[in-house]
């Protein structure tokens, strides 16, 4: 899928007048971004699409005669196109988040709850937006269903993981380091599917705000042999063990004479996110060697490229997902145009070349 050219056409899909409003006053003072249409439920935005053709967007998840997530399902089924869900971000929600993440939302954002959030709802929304239709993207590929060549190929991935995994331990000292964006729930997902339970222990940045990780964390946990769960401050990293930066929260990774631990702080944001990928890297720099592998998966912007690349100098081994399999080539191609990739790999492959990397460098 080519990138769109400006200005970005948007249209508004909530129930609510007062927040298909807000929405609206939130974005109009860019010039760069149009708002097409508004509708109040699916039924009306299914015709929007088909008569103005949006770029991009903006859906709720609870909303009468038909929810966000099986119109959402639509779309990715039958003209799949960038969406940002605008939703409560409650805990209570924090689950149907997660589905609608992994049905191949670009984004979640916080609805404003009133003109003192409008602002800042409004700068994140639009930088949302460029971010995504500036970037090479391919949600056409979101929910392709598996043929008989792709099931072929999980097979065989699955035989090449299990030969790994049984020539015994990991070295102690292997760690992984994994950062993503949008478009990672879904590549998170497809690599955890696949780690033996004695994988070496992990670090996962995921943007995502506050309040979602720890239902995040709870999806990897479901579908992955390791366990896999949100971060505590001080918590070790452990084999068979991934941890989840939580929202809000920059992760960074410290040593002592146990091993790897990790340390949470609200610092201020980096490349406008926390967490971030550069500060788990950069952190994680210092303190690891040849013995860790890194990479920076999907995503808008260019968090994680300079942390891969003092990763790199490190000697660390470092992967960067390729265009073709990535939902936005925003991030792998920020660190490989940084030259912090060793590697450059289909999601397809990262697994498996992580856990032959550590065997390596043990």
């Amino acid at each position: 899928m080519s990138k769109a050219s400006p200005p970005y056409k948007v249209l508004i899909v909530d129930d609510s007048a007062v927040v298909r409003r807000m929405i609206t006053d939130s974005l109009q003072g860019a010039k760069d971004i149009e708002i097409v249409g508004r509708a109040a439920d699916p039924y009306q935005a299914r015709d929007m699409i088909n008569q103005l053709k949006p770029d991009i967007l903006t859906l709720d998840i609870e909303m009468p005669r038909m929810d966000g997530l099986t119109f959402l399902k639509i779309i990715m089924e039958q003209c799949p196109m960038p969406v940002i869900i605008v939703s409560s971000l409650s805990q209570k929600n924090s689950k149907h988040t997660i589905q609608a993440l992994s049905l191949g939302a670009a984004d979640v954002l916080a609805k404003p709850d009133g003109a003192h959030s409008l602002g800042k709802v409004g700068d994140l929304l639009q930088d949302r937006i460029r971010g995504i239709l500036s970037s090479e993207r391919h949600f056409d590929k979101v929910l392709r269903k598996p043929d008989a060549t792709s099931q072929e190929a999980a097979k065989s991935i699955h035989n090449q993981i299990n030969t790994i995994a049984s020539k015994g331990p990991f070295h102690p000292q292997s760690i992984g380091l994994i950062g993503a964006s949008t478009g990672g729930t879904i590549a998170l997902r497809k690599i955890f599917e696949n780690l033996p339970s004695n994988a070496p222990g992990m670090c996962i940045v995921q943007h995502m705000p506050a309040g979602i990780t720890k239902a995040f964390a709870e999806s990897l946990n479901s579908v992955s042999q390791m366990t896999v769960r949100e971060a505590k401050d001080g918590d070790y990293v452990e084999h068979g063990l991934a941890l989840v930066a939580p929202g809000d929260f920059h992760m960074l990774l410290m040593a002592d004479s146990k091993g790897y631990r990790v340390k949470l702080k609200q610092s201020p944001k980096v490349w406008y996110q926390r967490p971030a990928v550069d500060v788990l890297f950069k952190s994680a720099a210092s303190v690891v060697s040849h013995r860790a592998v890194a990479a920076v998966l999907t995503g808008m912007g260019r968090d994680g490229a300079e942390g891969l690349l003092k990763l790199k100098s490190t000697g660390a081994a470092t992967i960067a997902q390729d265009a073709a399999s990535s939902t936005v080539y925003g991030m792998p191609k920020a660190a490989y145009d940084l030259g912090a990739a060793k590697r450059v790999l289909s999601l397809e492959a990262i697994a498996t070349s992580m856990l032959q990397l550590f065997r390596r460098s043990g």
